[in-house]
């Protein structure tokens, strides 16, 4: 098997999902036999949002030939990461590079896990709301819109509130009695806005 690692890996994050690793070709002595290409070997090793530490799972991605570089993809937003690469020839895998750790930047969240509307009284509603599976970094606020909605299906104007990201359930009051809305709500990391969930609630005719 192949006697050196490759030297000087260097990993350039592109942004959140996406990073470049590049490193020196080892010495073609040092292979003992045909050159077959580079393997990357990769792991998440936490989540920056949260501190649990799940079962680590290796990803290994192999770049042919006498390649210097390649591409890892699907990495998961606002996280810490290790990489390693190792020289293949046709008997195996050589000792592998250092360890080297690189972080992913935040992204945008995925959308708030529930949307629960109870309590609808005359002219108010109550929202419960659980926060994104993930958060792909730190949620700065939520935003609600919402809208009623008339008899031919039409929309009324929206209106729209900023919620803290500590809250995780509002009030809403001076509605009116026996309408239906729409609701659409999602989250946000300072990097921007994520998926919203939608949820239609009415306010009871007469008490």
């Amino acid at each position: 098997v192949p006697m050196v690692a490759p030297g000087n890996v260097q990993v350039h994050v592109i942004n959140s999902t996406l990073a470049k690793v590049h490193w020196d070709p080892v010495p073609l002595k040092s292979v003992r036999g045909h050159l077959q290409g580079y393997k990357v070997y990769y792991w998440k090793v936490q989540s920056l949002s949260r501190r649990s530490r799940r079962h680590i799972e290796k990803k290994i991605l192999t770049f042919r030939g006498n390649k210097t570089f390649g591409m890892l993809p699907g990495l998961e937003p606002y996280s810490s990461y290790k990489l390693n690469v190792r020289v293949v020839n046709g008997k195996g895998e050589g000792p592998a590079s250092p360890d080297k750790v690189f972080k992913t930047p935040e992204g945008v969240p995925s959308s708030p896990s529930f949307l629960k509307i109870t309590n609808p009284t005359l002219d108010s509603l109550t929202l419960e709301w659980g926060s994104p599976t993930h958060p792909n970094g730190v949620l700065t606020s939520y935003t609600l819109k919402f809208q009623p909605i008339n008899n031919t299906h039409e929309l009324g104007p929206l209106v729209e509130i900023r919620i803290p990201a500590n809250e995780s359930s509002l009030i809403l009051k001076n509605l009116n009695y026996s309408t239906r809305y729409k609701f659409y709500f999602n989250a946000q990391t300072s990097v921007g806005s994520g998926s919203q969930i939608t949820e239609e609630a009415v306010t009871i005719m007469d008490e």
